[in-house]
């Protein structure tokens, strides 16, 4: 049997697009040959599916699931081109079976999560791929989180039939039952409000950094003398982390209160401590640079490959 080496694995990767272990696997499965191992990745629908690997997908939906005891929970995001797949029955099913398995993870690390087994079907990876090519869209298993830290209970909220998905952990030793209501409060100020960060302790130092250069600048822009500037500028960071703050944020359902006072009426009344240290937020497509065309075009394009 012909030795498979990096070099061979790098050509067929360029020659066809698809993914580097698919190449291995595809050189293994034909010894060495080059020509057989294109043939072996076109007749799996690999290079197919490596192909629709450059079309943006931004469609897509959020699943967060948990434990029964409200103890761990998981959240994953997995995009398509459009949102026609996105309802898919096989689609919906797909992101079901790994929003379960991210929850069974030992971690959200996502190499390690595309690696393990997908029932008897192969690896997320090998799953994934298949149904880019059966499906005919470019799918992709953007990211997962794992939340399981002892003494939280994990509450959660899905907006717009998977658009937005949040897991709220609250540090506290009442039940999950007991503080349901509570939690999916939180989750869903923190759905339509967008905070970056938990509370103070947890925001990022390069955030803060960069909110006072851009204070500082839009100080100076107003003519204010140096000495003043620094006198104003915690103040003005003050304000912005009111507002980037989970906690510090004004309750939606009550603005006269922060969202820590409404944490803290409930702990009142149970008689328990709450406190809000977990936020996992994700919302589909967030960030990726969704690719606009003009339907006309895209079915010349099509007539024209015809």
């Amino acid at each position: 049997m012909a030795a498979v080496t990096a070099a061979m694995v790098k050509e067929l990767r360029e020659s066809t697009g698809a993914g580097m272990m698919d190449c291995k696997k595809a050189l293994v499965a034909s010894d060495g040959d080059m020509n057989k191992a294109v043939d072996y990745l076109r007749e799996n629908g690999l290079a197919k599916a490596a192909k629709k690997a450059s079309r943006v997908a931004s469609e897509g939906l959020v699943k967060i699931v948990f434990s029964a005891d409200g103890t761990s929970a998981a959240a994953v995001e997995v995009n398509a081109e459009t949102d026609f797949v996105a309802k898919n029955e096989e689609f919906v099913e797909f992101v079901n079976t790994l929003a379960d398995m991210a929850l069974a993870a030992p971690s959200d690390d996502m190499e390690a999560f595309m690696a393990l087994p997908y029932g008897s079907e192969g690896t997320v990876q090998d799953v994934l791929t298949a149904k880019i090519a059966k499906i005919g869209e470019n799918m992709n298993v953007r990211r997962i989180a794992k939340c399981n830290t002892p003494g939280c209970k994990y509450i959660g909220y899905t907006h717009a039939g998977g658009r937005i998905g949040v897991i709220i952990g609250l540090k506290t030793e009442a039940g999950v039952e007991e503080v349901t209501v509570c939690g999916k409060d939180v989750a869903m100020q923190t759905a339509s409000m967008r905070p970056k960060f938990v509370d103070e302790t947890s925001v990022d130092p390069e955030f803060i950094e960069h909110e006072k250069e851009i204070a500082a600048q839009q100080l100076i822009n107003e003519g204010k003398p140096e000495a003043l500037i620094q006198k104003i500028i915690p103040g003005k960071i003050k304000a912005v982390l009111k507002e980037v703050c989970l906690v510090d944020q004004k309750f939606v359902k009550n603005s006269d209160m922060t969202v820590k006072e409404y944490v803290g009426t409930v702990a009142k009344e149970i008689g328990k401590d709450i406190q809000v240290v977990e936020m996992v937020r994700f919302e589909v497509g967030e960030g990726i640079e969704k690719k606009e065309e003009n339907f006309a075009e895209e079915v010349a394009k099509q007539m024209a490959g015809m």
